[in-house]
């Protein structure tokens, strides 16, 4: 197996791990690696990111509702909302300029650590 190849399934082992613990933020850990390990531009990581993290989102989801983890009645209005939003961002995502984006990424995983720290 190439060296290339033990790094992807590493850094998707500990994406899933991520998962499996926090119930998302995989994306945190892929997105630099992949542009990194992989040379993909930063809109070809976001994407790819997303592409990894949906099964690994669907399987803690069934995880955590097979232990009695998940509500579905409270997460279906934060899914119709995801929905839309999750289309709005597919659309805005080629609009807008890398630099602004990295820079909200960056802000993104800044508050949620320290949200997660101090609250």
């Amino acid at each position: 197996m190439k060296e290339n190849k033990r790094w992807a399934i590493l850094a998707g082992g500990l994406a899933g791990l991520i998962n499996g613990f926090f119930g998302g933020g995989g994306g945190m850990v892929l997105v630099p690696l992949l542009g990194d390990q992989c040379s993909l531009d930063q809109r070809r990581a976001f994407a790819t990111s997303i592409a990894i993290i949906l099964p690994l989102c669907a399987l803690s989801s069934v995880l955590y509702y097979l232990r009695g983890g998940l509500e579905f009645s409270v997460a279906l209005p934060y899914l119709a909302g995801g929905l839309i939003g999750g289309y709005a961002g597919g659309i805005l995502f080629n609009k807008l300029n890398m630099d602004w984006l990295r820079r909200a990424f960056a802000l993104l995983i800044l508050y949620g650590g320290v949200k997660s720290l101090f609250f």
